[in-house]
């Protein structure tokens, strides 16, 4: 089986390369082919993936190219991991809205928007060319906003592209630890849009687990959300959040927090990861251990502005392994390749899942996956504030996808101005002059 990785000189690849070497099943990956517009990041993630296979039998062949349309042909899955604009865009995002006063969060809010409005024309270019190229190949997005980039690929590739987010998962074993709890044996009842998710029930044997663990205000602040949150909030929903609801729920302190750190996330990330190449290209040491330091560090800062702002310590050990979207994905190639059937939450096409949003509006929910694809299932309805949060979220996406589509700088600024983390016109007018005057990638958006 073949496997294309799209953005395979990111950072995260020797993730997935890892999880494929675990698998010795009949029908595993046996060639991977790395694409990525950037030699020198491909040559240097090719280094770790090689001394990581050392001494593996069996060990998937690795090619690496920067000719898209080499990469897609014969793919029978192909990863979309790229990163528009490179992490100097992420930083960029980040400050100007940070300046704003507003959230500049990669996936949240003015950062999230600018990113998508760089990201999307890009992505369907992609999906023009793996229909063209690899019309039969499934497309596993990776890349971010998954939700917003998922729904536009589906417009060219249909239901054969399908979103993953490792935050669901850790999620719901964290919140099955808490509950003592198996988490391989625990059914989430778990519904939104990626990175705005509401975790309303975890099954245990058929029965609801989630009112004991919200009656216990011990165990419900002996995991990361529970600190975020706070138990007397959590009780109050009634449910878990996804952790980038903190974003929305407590946005002042995130602001403050980001206003008021040394670096932001991007930035930290972005000088972290100039570091790691560069070392990588000079030689002189191991790649492997290079990259597994430079990780370690990465997993433990992750979400540390949001922690910093409601008071919370380190992460807990048991969540700085980095698994997590590269077992998703195994677990999700398999299901279709070998028909393996599994339960996954996966940002897919919403059907008759959810009242609303609409149909086509790819949401992010538990599905069963077999060899004809991901198949969502009955979920519990969301409640109205929860309604109205996701409702609002898919507007502003579909705003930028017609800016997308159209190059409508009216439709990118309603994607701006829309958003509940951006609280005035003038602002979101003043966003996105400044972005288009940052970005090359927004050149395409006119009056």
């Amino acid at each position: 089986m073949r496997l294309t990785i799209l953005g395979g000189g990111g950072f995260r690849v020797p993730l997935v390369h890892r999880a494929l070497l675990g698998d010795h099943a009949a029908g595993r990956v046996t060639h991977v082919t790395l694409h990525d517009l950037d030699a020198g990041r491909l040559s240097a993630i090719g280094r770790v993936l090689a001394e990581q296979a050392e001494g593996i039998a069996g060990a998937p062949r690795v090619t690496v190219t920067t000719d898209l349309d080499a990469a897609l042909k014969g793919a029978d899955f192909v990863f979309s991991a790229i990163r528009v604009g490179g992490l100097e865009g992420r930083a960029a995002d980040e400050r100007i809205a940070l300046e704003e006063g507003v959230l500049g969060q990669e996936t949240v809010g003015a950062g999230g928007i600018a990113y998508g409005l760089r990201t999307v024309p890009v992505a369907l270019d992609i999906a023009r060319r793996v229909a063209a190229i690899a019309p039969d190949a499934w497309v596993i997005n990776f890349t971010n906003p998954a939700g917003l980039v998922t729904e536009a690929m589906s417009r060219h590739l249909g239901d054969r592209v399908i979103g993953i987010c490792d935050s669901p998962v850790g999620l719901g074993r964290r919140v099955a630890r808490a509950l003592g709890a198996d988490p391989h044996e625990a059914w989430m009842d778990y519904a939104g849009l990626n990175h705005l998710g509401w975790l309303s029930g975890l099954r245990v044997g058929g029965r609801d687990q989630l009112p004991r663990l919200l009656a216990d205000s011990e165990a419900l602040v002996s995991f990361e959300e529970g600190k975020l949150f706070g138990a007397d909030w959590l009780r109050a929903l009634g449910a878990i959040p996804n952790e980038y609801l903190h974003y929305y729920y407590f946005s002042r302190e995130s602001v403050r927090a980001a206003q008021e750190a040394e670096l932001s996330r991007g930035a930290f990330l972005r000088d972290q990861q100039r570091g790691f190449y560069a070392l990588t290209e000079r030689g002189g040491e191991s790649a492997l251990e290079a990259w597994e330091r430079t990780r370690a560090e990465r997993e433990a800062t992750y979400m540390a502005e949001s922690r910093e702002a409601v008071g919370v310590g380190a992460r807990d050990a048991r969540d700085l392994d980095g698994g997590g979207y590269e077992h998703v994905a195994l677990a999700l190639m398999r299901a279709i390749a070998r028909n393996e059937r599994a339960t996954l939450i996966l940002n897919v096409r919403n059907g008759s899942t959810l009242p609303v949003p609409d149909a086509e509006a790819v949401v992010e929910v538990p599905c069963l996956v077999d060899a004809n694809g991901a198949h969502p299932l009955p979920v519990s309805p969301l409640p109205d504030h929860a309604t109205g949060l996701v409702c609002q979220v898919k507007a502003v996406e579909r705003e930028v996808m017609a800016a997308a589509d159209s190059g409508s700088r009216a439709a990118a600024l309603k994607a701006f101005a829309l958003h509940p983390l951006v609280d005035s016109v003038r602002v979101a007018r003043r966003l996105l002059d400044t972005y288009a005057r940052e970005h090359a990638g927004l050149s395409y958006l006119r009056p």
